[in-house]
């Protein structure tokens, strides 16, 4: 009897081992009658970014890619978002999200297909466009996907929703289809998942976390009120400056004094204005501060604990309660924390293994900077979803053997560039395979 169900074990692993070979063969087949094609709308994207909420010509591209591959897209969700639908039987429904919108400054990569876009920002200001982030990366992996799934789809049921989402570098995009009916006009889906380029791992690889994987975001401005006077007498001022001076060190103390040592937590005050000459106390100072923090509890606690520092700083200075220091957080640069299903992200782990080898697949740290995939996250918290790191540097790039990623163009630098023919191929493979296997015909 053991021998019995031991056979059929070995059987059952057999056929599953023979299938994913044959669905890999399958997908790098439809990626390689495709890949010129590919290649010419990455380097259009990359020629022709867009900004943040100015992402019409880049929505129009990617949906009409999309339409014609059979998908049914809508058009102008939540700004300049697409919502492109392809329905293939019963089965689970799969969400896809690429980003659409490219960073206000000047390329200096030289290559031919480099940005030269210029573009009018929302103070009126020109500036140059680049694709510095890896979105037009994303979109391309997006439409070549779509060709292997709708090439293949004898070999899954179900729906996919693929989203081209704008303004995701402002972090306002998400929220912007969120509340335009994302999930109530389309499918809602089973699973939602993205891509993003990384580029502290080499391309031909993938990373990514399980749990929290990008940081919640806040971020806003500090107001410290005071009673303005020369320099000379303090005694009849209450000054801001030696205010603003104390809260810093106090803010900074609800860190390493309130909060747990396991939680990653990060407070920046990047701007402190106030005063106009050396013997002049100012009426108030004015400081910008960023909060990234990942536990959505956490956040909470740390944002009460340094609300009420702020208050109690007022207090203790005399000042009325009109005048303690205000706190503003700036609704539209909050973003909540990515965070990868464990189960889904186990799943996803044992697929990419075996399309790439477990030797390409690396469990990376948290980041902490922000995503607004975890926006989605978080208005739909029963809906596992995760985010998958893709590596975009060429292994041409080291000196030597030893791999210091502190010397390669970061994301956001005007010299980033993808590692393009690797980095597109493993794109469209392992989001290709990550969607088959979560809508497999039983």
């Amino acid at each position: 009897m053991k021998l019995k169900v031991f056979l059929t074990f070995l059987l059952f692993c057999t056929c599953q081992i023979t299938e994913a070979l044959s669905q890999k063969s399958d997908i790098l087949h439809v990626i390689d009658e495709n890949y010129d094609d590919m290649e010419e709308l990455y380097k259009y994207f990359h020629a022709n970014p867009e900004l943040s909420l100015q992402e019409e010509k880049t929505a129009e591209r990617l949906g009409r890619e999309l339409s014609r591959l059979g998908f049914s897209v809508t058009e102008k969700v939540g700004g300049h978002g697409i919502v492109a639908v392809y329905e293939n039987g019963g089965g689970p429904v799969v969400l896809f999200r690429s980003d659409l919108d490219a960073l206000p400054m000047k390329e200096l990569t030289e290559v031919p297909f480099a940005s030269t876009k210029k573009a009018i920002t929302a103070d009126g200001q020109e500036t140059y466009v680049m694709h510095a982030c890896g979105h037009d990366m994303h979109m391309t992996t997006m439409v070549g996907t779509a060709h292997v799934l709708t090439e293949l789809k004898e070999q899954w049921s179900g729906t996919l929703v693929f989203i081209g989402q704008p303004a995701e570098e402002v972090l306002v995009g998400a929220r912007a289809m969120i509340a335009d009916g994302l999930f109530e006009r389309f499918p809602l889906p089973d699973y939602m998942l993205a891509l993003h380029v990384n580029s502290a791992l080499e391309s031909g690889q993938v990373g990514f976390s399980s749990g929290y994987a990008y940081a919640n975001v806040d971020m806003g401005e500090i107001i410290v009120h005071g009673r303005g006077g020369h320099g000379a007498y303090p005694e009849l001022t209450v000054d801001p400056v030696v205010m603003a001076a104390k809260l810093v060190m106090d803010l900074h103390s609800t860190i390493s004094r309130e909060t747990p040592a396991t939680e990653p937590v990060n407070i920046s005050i990047g701007s402190i204005q106030g005063g106009s000459a050396a013997n002049i106390i100012p009426d108030q100072v004015r400081m910008n501060i960023a909060i990234n923090t990942h536990n959505p509890a956490i956040r909470e606690n740390l944002i009460r604990r340094m609300e009420e520092k702020l208050k109690a700083a007022g207090m203790a200075a005399g000042l009325p309660e009109s005048k303690w220091p205000e706190f503003i957080l700036n609704e539209n640069t909050r973003v909540a924390s990515v965070y990868n299903d464990p189960a889904l992200s186990k799943k996803l782990r044992h697929t990419f293994n075996q399309v790439l080898g477990e030797e390409n697949v690396h469990e990376t740290l948290p980041f902490m900077y922000g995503e607004d995939f975890g926006e989605y996250n978080h208005a739909k918290p029963d809906i596992p979803g995760v985010l998958v790191g893709v590596g975009a540097i060429s292994p041409k790039s080291f000196v030597g053997s030893e791999k210091d990623f502190s010397t390669i163009p970061s994301t956001h630098s005007p010299l980033f560039l993808p590692d393009l023919e690797p980095t597109l191929r493993t794109g469209i493979l392992t989001a290709s395979h990550a969607i088959m296997d979560l809508m497999r015909k039983e």
